[in-house]
């Protein structure tokens, strides 16, 4: 078998990622089998091989030591081979979408792991989880387990992403409080879960909780869960729910405890929805945002973007969207390392279509926000860098403030991500910075909203749907500056490839789930 040409290729050029995807590769595969020299590209760090025929993952994969990513998702694997947990390196394991039916214990033996997904497989059974001290995010979702993970006295200090959805789970158990002290997102939603432990409600870094669809005996709490948010459930679960040392009453609990008990609850009588989201349908004249995948797959393939019309921000209103966009930059985007938000006055775009591309870094040429002169991509860098320098010179201590402390988002990296406009502007350059050509001003009318991702769609949409709240409830297209309810007016924008394929639109009808709060979602029809 003659050597492939995109192993030819990384191999020449000595690069450190390579990815073997889509129908051509399959097709390869399947008439004559994998290019096993793919594994003797020893100084790779991320190796792709996706939505593919691949049914076995050769034992050779131990021989890629440098390896960190590793991405196999929607292949037709059935076995994990167990030559992939003696790469000491490995940080980001995807196996998602394939027929894998159970998982080695020496899955413990990486250390370095930071992300594992083995969601939608047929995993019955995941063996218990000892030692990953840097693992963030575990995603075992729409899988075959019958029983919670095993995490007891586990150490996993950081993990703060937990999906469980859409297994045969009857249980949680009651240490999950105790060994896993920073879980931040939880779902275990579409299990077979009927008791709730109360050692729920003492995590404190708890923020967001899915139960829904599980068979919740107590129906109040059921009620709760359907249409309230995190905290209120929370709140009921501290409450209501026995902690496992604790002994469940029996019978009629007399008193101020029965008398609280009969209480409404919120959620009981859910009020009508006050505050409005109107989502205008795309139209097929309006701008669209061309992606080039070829260019921004390895560096930062995931763009969203939408238009929210006729603002009306006062000088007050304006500072403090500026402030809400910089605090969901430190959360819901974990600075910027999940997600970066770009805002931009569509007064300043020309009519026609966005490109979402890459560039070398002499290639690259922005103004910057806030800033009077162009800069290349390289000269930004070099700038950002000199500066932080100074600043951490000045103030004695390494702490940077402002873009300086994304830098290191940047670097290394052969090319940079891009947004251009119509007319082959830059003006957007994440997560670093936007151009100061399409600067928001008190005075814009119509904004474009920008949010781009290295890590999936879904954390797109989660940032975009939290600041299309935050709009909102901040109310930046209202009438009067004081009024109770507010409303915003939402514009679809289409991301398409080269080609006009639809990848995909925000906001979609499965976007802005505002359940349990008090926003109504209307989807206009085009005109």
């Amino acid at each position: 078998m003659s050597l492939w040409p995109e192993i030819s290729t990384a191999k020449s050029e000595n690069r450190h990622e390579i990815k073997l995807s889509g129908a051509a590769i399959s097709k390869r595969i399947s008439e004559e089998g994998l290019d096993k020299n793919v594994f003797q590209l020893t100084n790779i760090n991320l190796l792709n091989i996706s939505e593919t025929c691949l049914e076995i993952i050769p034992d050779e994969i131990k021989q890629l030591v440098n390896l960190q990513s590793l991405l196999l998702y929607g292949n037709k694997l059935t076995v994990f081979n167990e030559n992939i947990t003696l790469l000491p390196k490995l940080k980001v394991l995807d196996i998602s979408r394939n027929q894998i039916t159970s998982i080695p214990e020496s899955l413990n033996k990486l250390k370095e792991l930071t992300s594992i997904n083995f969601s939608s497989n047929q995993i019955v059974e995941i063996p218990a989880i000892r030692e990953l001290p840097n693992l963030i995010s575990f995603d075992v979702s729409n899988n075959k387990l019958l029983k919670f993970p095993d995490t007891q006295n586990a150490s996993l200090p950081h993990l703060t992403d937990l999906k469980i959805k859409g297994n045969l789970i009857e249980e949680i158990p009651a240490t999950i409080a105790s060994s896993l002290p920073s879980l931040k997102n939880f779902d275990i939603g579409e299990n077979q879960i009927k008791i709730i432990p109360g050692e729920l409600a003492s995590m404190a870094k708890l923020k967001e909780l899915n139960l829904k669809g599980n068979k919740l005996s107590d129906k109040r709490l059921m009620k709760l869960v359907d249409q309230c948010r995190t905290k209120q459930v929370i709140d009921y679960i501290r409450e209501h729910c026995p902690k496992s040392d604790a002994t469940q009453p029996t019978g009629k609990t007399k008193g101020k405890k029965n008398k609280k008990q009969d209480e409404p609850l919120p959620g009981d009588d859910v009020e009508e929805l006050c505050h409005t989201l109107k989502i205008l349908h795309v139209d097929d004249d309006l701008m669209k945002v061309k992606i080039m995948e070829s260019e921004v797959w390895n560096i930062r393939p995931f763009i969203l973007c939408c238009v929210i019309n006729n603002l009306k921000f006062s000088e007050a209103s304006f500072k403090k969207f500026i402030q809400m966009q910089t605090k969901l930059h430190d959360t819901v985007c974990d600075k910027r390392n999940v997600a970066t938000i770009a805002t931009h006055d569509m007064q300043k775009i020309p009519p026609g279509d966005l490109v979402y591309t890459a560039r070398a870094p002499s290639q690259l040429k922005l103004t910057p926000l806030s800033r009077t002169k162009q800069f290349t991509g390289e000269q930004l860098f070099q700038q950002l860098t000199a500066e932080a320098d100074a600043l951490r010179k000045e103030k004695k201590r390494n702490v940077y403030s402002g873009i300086h402390k994304y830098l290191y988002l940047l670097e290394g990296k052969p090319k940079y991500p891009c947004l251009e406009d119509s007319a082959g502007r830059i003006i957007s350059f994440p997560p670093i910075t936007n151009s100061d050509d399409t600067k928001m001003s008190f005075e814009s009318k119509s904004m474009l909203v920008e949010v781009t991702s290295h890590s999936s769609l879904g954390a797109c949409k989660t940032v975009m749907d939290k600041l299309l709240q935050e709009c909102l409830l901040l109310g930046i297209a209202d009438e009067e500056e004081n009024s109770e309810y507010h409303t915003i007016t939402v514009q679809q924008v289409k991301v398409v490839d080269m080609e006009g394929n639809l990848k995909s639109v925000y906001p979609s009808r499965t976007d802005c789930a505002y359940e349990g709060s008090n926003i109504k979602v209307y989807r206009l029809p085009k005109k």
